[in-house]
């Protein structure tokens, strides 16, 4: 369980770290939204196969502890980068210059749903993707969850069915 849960945290950190040190200098275009679009759909992906590997494994609960500690950080780094690279094209896209370390904020305070309003979007290209992600947020809490939270309950259940052989 201890070596479960710190590769979860190493994990989480590491997709953290790679956020800060991986190049993010482009121009914002039709790419950087299909960039966008294939990292969330890549992350659909991977939480599919995480389904089934949470399923079968014999530490469901635990399984399904670093697939979120794993898919919740991706997911806000994905969007983080994109408004990081969006405000770097269009300065005017938010309220004030942001960094990365304020796109990371900026992305969790709207995956909070608390919106402090100290930075929003203000050019229509950023509130299509904060609207983008308000939405994705909504799927991430109520479709991923709930499959991730089902993939548990079999996988005890084909565990409690094997202990009954």
């Amino acid at each position: 369980m201890g070596a479960t849960l710190t590769r979860a945290l190493a994990d989480a950190v590491l997709i953290v770290v790679l956020y800060y040190l991986l190049p993010l200098t482009t121009t914002v275009d039709l790419g950087t939204l299909v960039t966008l679009v294939l990292g969330l759909v890549t992350l659909t992906a991977l939480v599919g196969w995480q389904i089934r590997a949470i399923a079968r494994s014999p530490y469901p609960t635990l399984r399904a502890v670093e697939t979120l500690a794993v898919v919740v950080p991706a997911f806000l780094v994905l969007f983080a980068a994109t408004y990081t690279l969006l405000a770097q094209a269009h300065p005017a896209a938010f309220t004030q210059p942001i960094s990365r370390t304020d796109a990371l904020y900026f992305t969790v305070t709207v995956f909070a749903t608390v919106g402090f309003g100290d930075i929003s979007a203000t050019s229509t290209a950023a509130r299509a993707v904060v609207t983008l992600q308000m939405v994705a947020d909504l799927l991430l809490l109520g479709i991923v969850l709930r499959a991730i939270l089902d993939a548990v309950q079999r996988g005890h259940g084909r565990l409690a069915a094997q202990q009954r052989k």
